[in-house]
């Protein structure tokens, strides 16, 4: 590729106007190759939907559990939402300058070049790299941008000018680094290296806005591109688990408090009981509140004594599951969840249901395990070992 054959086009993924300007400049300059920011699964998606073919098939919960991608899978669905959403509100689908792309490419026969990366890396790597606090602000926001009013919509143009998006991007890092290093800069040097790569000379390169400027900084300096093994690898996070090591702490100290009790000869009986219906009681009530089958409540009730205990467990999941086998979750699910506009809408969702079994049986165990447990149980048996 030649650099000065290479023409970038900076869009906005749900712009009328960059679908038009897309589709003028490969027609005008009639390059080699037109690069655009997808990754083989968002290709063949964006293809399957142009050609009319639907896909609905079921989506194994238990899987993502299993291959604990819980985080994954709702992060996409969240930015699926988002990009819908906004699509929908300006009369254009997510995608439609990439597929104006592909078309007039092909209407050339110019070669297309797939040059993201995989968007199930990015978003692990994101959320690896992010802290609690990160994913706390970056879902509220993103919750936040929901409520956009239509005078915002209205100007998403203004996105694609230099002052606005780099306020934006600005905004964006401030919020959250971590997430700002994964889905913006590390991307820039990975779709500037994929293009470094296209062997053709004459290139054009559709992507988001935000892209342009990191991506020709690199392209103007090829040497400070990472190792592409540095950007698509998937890494554990490194660092001590503060968090995890408090919320392990919690239910070991309980077993010591037991098993204490037991050794100076203190009766336990009663207070196991009451444990077992605390913990299994307070999972069963907070599951039937979320609106649960009575059988997920029931798997609520019966491992939550023994989630209270394993910090690595938690009884959401379990009636999650559950729940999973009554409410099947399709590809629909997700896509419909652009169609929200009322509560009513958000109930008759399958994701959303389940979700909110497993947040709602997680939080009575909470409650049983920080508030009710302590005050009835441990402090009472606490005392008595030491004789208070």
């Amino acid at each position: 590729m030649k650099r000065e054959c290479l023409t970038i086009i900076g869009t906005a993924h749900v712009s009328q106007n960059s679908v038009e300007e897309v589709k003028n400049a490969i027609y005008e300059q009639n390059p080699e190759v037109v690069a655009i920011e997808l990754d083989i699964g968002r290709y063949e998606r964006l293809m399957k939907e142009q050609a009319g073919i639907e896909e609905d098939e079921e989506i194994s919960v238990t899987n993502i559990i299993k291959e604990n991608k819980v985080g994954l899978f709702v992060a996409s669905g969240i930015l699926t939402y988002i990009q819908s959403k906004i699509g929908e509100d300006v009369d254009v689908k997510p995608g439609s300058e990439m597929i104006e792309a592909i078309e007039a490419a092909n209407e050339i026969g110019a070669k297309i070049a797939l040059i993201d990366r995989d968007i199930n890396i990015t978003l692990q790597r994101a959320l690896n790299e992010m802290s609690l606090w990160e994913k706390l602000k970056f879902m509220m926001s993103a919750v936040f941008s929901l409520f956009a009013s239509d005078d915002d919509l209205k100007d998403i143009e203004d996105l694609k000018n230099q002052d606005t998006l780099d306020e934006v991007m600005e905004y964006f890092k401030e919020a959250s680094p971590s997430a700002y290093k994964v889905l913006v800069k590390e991307r820039d040097a990975y779709l500037a290296n994929s293009i470094l790569n296209i062997p053709e000379d004459h290139v054009i390169a559709v992507v988001g806005a935000g892209h342009k400027e990191g991506m020709e900084k690199y392209l103007d300096n090829p040497e400070k591109i990472p190792p592409i093994e540095d950007l698509t690898s998937v890494k554990k996070k490194s660092g001590i688990p503060w968090l995890k090591i408090i919320l392990a702490a919690i239910p070991i100290s309980f077993v010591v408090i037991f098993f204490l009790a037991f050794l100076n000869g203190i009766n336990i009986e009663n207070n196991l009981l009451e444990f077992v219906l605390i913990g299994g009681g307070t999972a069963f009530i907070g599951s039937i509140l979320s609106g649960s089958k009575i059988q997920s409540a029931i798997v609520g009730f019966i491992v939550a004594p023994l989630t209270i205990i394993h910090p690595l467990l938690a009884a959401g999941w379990f009636s999650g599951l559950t729940e999973a086998k009554y409410r099947k979750v399709r590809r629909s699910d997700i896509a419909n969840l652009s169609k929200i506009n009322s509560f009513k809408d958000l109930w008759k969702n399958n994701i959303f249901r389940i979700l909110l079994v497993v947040i709602g049986t997680n939080l009575g165990v909470s409650i049983a395990t920080l508030v009710i447990l302590p005050s009835r149980v441990f402090i009472p048996l606490f005392l008595k070992i030491f004789g208070m």
